[in-house]
Order: C-alpha cells, then structure tokens, then sequence
C-alpha cells in the first residue's frame, strides 16, 4: 500500500483543493482503505452539470468535446472507473495508482476550462457553496445506507401476488374472454376492437393501438375494465421494480441496501437515486405506501422523517410577490381551503371537501403551467368549468399570472430562467415553431425557477445539517433523501435534540416572504415515520 500511503496526508489535509471527475465514487473507493478526503473539491462532472445541465457529463464525452481527446484515447486512461462501486471495493494498489495519475491530467486541464466559464455565468456561489460542499454528504449517506426488513417483504410479495390474481380474474370477465394483459397488442384488440371504446384509436407505426397510461387515463370512464387495467400495472410494476427486486440489492457485507444519489441527472436541479430508484416509490396508493414499511432503522434507533411542506407553493409565493398568496399563507390557513374560498367566492368555514380539492389541483397543477384542457382532464370536469376555474385562480393571485409571463418573457429573452441561488435552465425550444415544444418550453420556464430553487435549498439543509451531525457528536445519521423528505436514523436518546436541530437547519435553509414549515414524524419503520 505504499501508493496510499504516500497520498493519504494529501487527500485528508482539509488545507488542500481536491480536483477531480466524478469526486464521489473516488470518495467511496477511498473510504474502503479508511481513507476520508477532506479539504474543498472541484468536480468536473459537476461543474459541467452546472454549466450544461441537460448534457450527459462522463469523461469520455467532455475530453472529446473540450480536448479533442478521440473515445478510444480517453477510455483507456479511464480504464474501470467507470464501473460500479460494488465492483470497485477491493481495487489493487497499482491500479489506484494508475488512476490517479492518469485522471488527474485530464480532469485539470477540465478544470482549467469549466472554472472560468462557471464564474463568468455567475455560477461559483451556487458551485462552491451549494454543489461541491454537497458530494461528501451524498458519499456519507449511500455509504450509510438503510436496513431492509425482508420478512415484511415477504409479506408484501405474497398480498401482491394474491391481489393479481384476483385482478385477472376480473379482468377476464370484465373482456368476456381470457387473453394476455401484460400484451400491448392483445390489450388494444380488447380495448378497441372487442369492447369497442374508442373508434379514433391511435395507432403505433406497425398497426398497433396505443395503450400507454396517458390514452387509459382518458377512457377509464368509459369502462370499469380500464381501471382494473391500471390497477393491474401498477400491482406489477410495484412487485417486479421493488418488491422482488429490493432483496437483490441488500449489500451482503454490511446487510444494507446503498442506494446512489445522482447529483448530474436531473437538469431541474433534483437529486435522483437509483439502484433501488427510492424517489419512485408510490405514495399516493396503499400498496404502494406498503413498501416503506420495509425499511427500518438499526435496533435501538428510530427513524425520523422531516419534509418541507408545500414548498413549491411557498416559492411560487416567494417568487411571485402577490400579496393574497403571501396573506393566506401567514394567515396560517389552509392554502387549499384559502384558494378555494377565493375562486368559489365562499367564505373559508364554506369550503367544501370537493372545493378544495379543485383548488388543490389547480394549485399545483398552475405551477406546472397547466392549460384547461389539461385541468379539465385531471378534474374529469368539462373545458369551459376547468377554464373558468384557472380564471377564478388568476383573479385571486393576480400576482401569480403576472410571475409566469415574466418567466416566459425572460426565457425568450435569455434564452435559460434561473432559481433563487442562480442554477440556470437552458429552454432551447422557447421560440421554436412547434407549438408542443415551445409550450413544454414555456411550462419549463414558469416551474424550472421554483423545483430548482426547492432542489437547492433542501441541498443546503443537508449540507448544514451533516456539518451539524459531525460538530454536534451525533451517533444519529442522515440516510435518504427523497423529494422533499430526509430520513434519519436516530439513536432514541438523541431524538429530541436531534429534531430540534434538524427542523432549524431546515426551516432557515432561505429567507422567504412566507416562513418555510417543516413536518416531522417518527416511527419503526419508515411508513410509520412519514
């Protein structure tokens, strides 16, 4: 280990800059021979990311596109790197040293090229102070990991399976015949040709109906068999994707599942995770919800979950101004109920459960740039009710209209939008032709600002809170993040204090108009806790 040896006061000298290509798996490999890097980073991948979030960001790419490296050239001195870091545990001496060496030369002269361009686009504060700090808290919680209860599992597998029985079975009666219901073909023939439910049918480019989710949505009122269909998929996608695959994924040396966090992916700014992919875990549907309750913290530990309530809609207030909005929600109504006595005109003690719901969907669904048609499909309500409904919304929250074509203007003008902490959005259909690429554009560019400036300010939390565990000598660790949820496993006696500081770091991440409010919950499993 002579290699390690030589480079270990180096890379845990916390007065040295590291530089690096993917910095994380090379802080997971490390860490293996008890090695924790320290000091500040500059990771090229990420630096790229931010420079360019909707590129892919490998080395192979950026040494062909900023160094006129040929593929073959630059995947000889990458060599392994690339593989997983379940395979890269037990990675012999010379061959760290190797990749060091050989890295190194690439990964600066990438540096050389991405630091002044991420400074001249005003994107070092968001790099330094939110992105780069944000890697070794990522590296911390995959190699923390999560306990899978596989007798629960079991459970779970064997409701499904019995649940997908039953479902076939009513499904064949419901088509008068038995077929395949996994068979896109032999759905659509059901569908369409047997039952007959939509004579304007799409076609694939070999003669086949359509049978995606978005064309049953629209007839599920048309026949009950749609909805056991849906239901069908979604019983299958649930066993297949998590409950057979999640005890695959348990690491057989720590007894963990070690999820990855993928901090170049998403270009809103979101982390995502995969292998198990945690931030597609159903939530709405019970079965779905069941899942969670498979993961559970280690004996003596309880799990602690803390989510940002409504965060969206607290930045849209934030980012609109209006004064209604900001009102209702330093009124410390319900913002649903709020919104609902506003479009329907009735005071706040009126509202209806069915009214807020309408406002509820309208809320969220107006972030996302939503047209009538689109309420209308996702209220089951006509065009002109949904229609008068987002007009009803505009006239309580003038503000809020006035924010989206702002918003649209700008990505026309600029070409990208930008969140709170600067992460730009690049919109390159803002002044296309076709008219569906340039609305997606334009949805982009009224949510881009707000789900990135959420992306970031939970990055920020996290980063304050990990510095906080390690200052604080806390026994508890941050182990998931999911949307706008983190999960710790918390030593019992250290609860209080534990949420205590958490719920601060989290609620002072950023200054908004409207105060940020953190729900929390604890339990034994992580189902019981959120």
């Amino acid at each position: 280990m002579k290699f390690l040896d030589l480079a270990r006061p180096l890379l845990e000298n916390p007065s040295i800059l590291k530089i690096g290509q993917n910095i994380k798996f090379d802080i997971q490999v490390l860490a293996n021979y008890d090695i924790e890097v320290k000091g500040t980073l500059f990771d090229t991948m990420i630096a790229h990311y931010l420079l360019e979030p909707d590129m892919r960001h490998n080395m192979n790419l950026l040494s062909e596109i900023y160094l006129s490296y040929s593929p073959v050239h630059i995947e000889s001195l990458i060599g392994e790197k690339g593989n997983s870091q379940k395979n890269m545990r037990s990675v012999p001496d010379e061959k760290l040293k190797e990749y060091a060496v050989e890295d190194a030369d690439v990964t600066l002269q990438l540096k050389e090229i991405f630091e002044p361009k991420i400074r001249a686009e005003g994107l070092e504060p968001l790099s330094s102070k939110i992105e780069m700090p944000l890697i070794p808290v990522l590296a911390l919680m995959e190699r923390n990991g999560v306990i899978l209860d596989t007798e629960e599992l079991k459970k779970i597998t064997y409701g499904l399976r019995e649940d997908i029985i039953s479902l076939e079975k009513e499904i064949y009666v419901l088509a008068g015949m038995e077929f395949n219901i996994s068979s896109p073909k032999q759905l659509g023939d059901i569908l369409f040709i047997r039952l007959k439910l939509d004579d304007k049918a799409r076609l694939t480019k070999t003669r086949q109906f359509i049978t995606n989710e978005e064309i049953l949505q629209r007839l599920a009122h048309k026949h009950p068999i749609v909805d056991k269909v849906l239901e069908y998929r979604g019983l299958k996608k649930l066993l297949s994707t998590y409950v057979e695959a999640l005890p695959q994924l348990i690491d057989a040396r720590t007894g963990r599942i070690h999820t990855s966090f993928n901090q170049a992916v998403a270009a809103t700014g979101r982390l995502s995770s995969n292998n198990p992919n945690l931030q597609n875990i159903p939530v709405r549907d019970e079965r779905g919800r069941e899942i969670r309750k498979a993961f559970v913290p280690a004996p003596g530990c309880i799990f602690l979950s803390a989510d940002y309530s409504q965060i969206e809609l607290r930045l849209m207030a934030h980012l609109s101004k209006d004064k209604n909005m900001i009102a209702d929600f330093l009124s410390g109504n319900d913002i649903h109920a709020a919104t609902a006595a506003k479009i329907f005109g009735v005071d706040i003690k009126d509202v209806t459960r069915e009214m807020r719901g309408k406002a509820k969907t309208a809320n969220f669904g107006i972030i996302y740039g939503i047209s009538s048609f689109g309420l209308s499909e996702r209220l089951n309500i006509g065009r002109k009710e949904a229609k008068d409904l987002i007009d009803g919304y505009f006239n309580s929250y003038p503000g809020v209209k006035i924010y989206m074509e702002k918003s649209i203007k700008k990505a026309r003008e600029a070409g990208y939008v930008t969140t709170m902490f600067g992460r730009r959005r690049y919109l390159r259909d803002i002044q296309s032709r076709n008219q569906m690429a340039r609305g997606n554009a334009e949805r982009n560019a009224i949510n881009a600002p707000i789900q990135g400036s959420a992306a970031d300010i939970i990055k920020i939390a996290m980063i304050r809170i990990n510095d906080k565990l390690k200052s604080g000598s806390f026994k508890s660790k941050m182990i998931l993040q999911v949307h706008d949820e983190l999960i710790f496993e918390t030593v019992e006696s250290e609860l209080d204090n534990l949420r205590e500081m958490v719920i601060a770091e989290m609620s002072g991440a950023a200054s908004l108009d409207v105060p940020l409010k953190v729900d929390w919950g604890t339990g034994k499993n992580w189902l019981e806790a959120h």
